[in-house]
C-alpha cells in the first residue's frame, strides 16, 4: 500500500471554509484515503456522501471509522475515473478530489467531474502548486492548492 497523504488541517479548513454550509447537499469524496474529508461533510450535515478510494483496505477502514455516524453514506472501493464514467445515480452537489501527486489524467479527471456536477455545482481538487489548470478560481496554502470550478 502506498503512503498516504492526507488533506493537512490548513486546508480542510480553507475547503469548509469556501463551501460554507454543506447541509442537505449531495458529496464525493474522490481519492478518499483517510476519508476524513466525507467525514467532516457529514457531520456539517450532508445529505449524501459517496467515498471513493481504490484501495480496498482504505475502503474497509472508512467503513470501520464512519459506522458510528449518522447519514446517508455509500463506500466504492473503484478506480476513480471508472466510478466517474459509470455513475448513473444522483448529480452531486459538491466533489473534491485529492488525487496522488504523481497523478497523470488530471484532464481526464476535470472533465467528468464536472459532467458529474448539477447545474451550481462545486468542484474542488487539491494539488500541488506546480500544476496549473485554468479553474474559475484558485487558492494556495503553502505547496497545496486548491483549484475550483463551478458549473453554471
Amino acid at each position: 500500500m502506498k503512503r498516504i497523504r492526507p488533506t493537512s488541517n490548513l486546508v480542510k479548513q480553507a475547503l469548509f471554509n469556501i463551501l460554507y454550509d454543506v447541509s442537505d447537499l449531495n458529496f464525493a469524496d474522490l481519492f478518499a484515503g483517510t476519508g476524513e474529508i466525507g467525514i467532516t461533510a457529514l457531520k456539517k450535515g450532508a445529505n449524501q456522501v459517496i467515498f471513493v478510494e481504490k484501495d480496498k483496505k482504505r475502503a474497509a477502514d472508512i467503513k470501520k471509522k464512519i459506522q458510528s455516524l449518522n447519514g446517508n453514506f455509500k463506500i466504492f472501493s473503484y478506480d476513480v475515473l471508472k466510478f466517474l464514467k459509470n455513475h448513473k445515480g444522483e448529480l452531486f452537489d459538491v466533489i473534491f478530489a485529492d488525487p496522488p501527486y504523481n497523478y497523470k489524467k488530471y484532464k481526464e479527471l476535470i472533465e467528468l467531474s464536472l459532467k458529474n456536477l448539477k447545474e451550481d455545482g462545486i468542484f474542488i481538487l487539491e494539488h500541488r502548486k506546480d500544476k496549473h489548470f485554468n479553474p474559475d478560481e484558485e487558492r494556495q496554502y503553502g505547496d497545496t492548492v486548491l483549484s475550483i470550478w463551478r458549473k453554471r
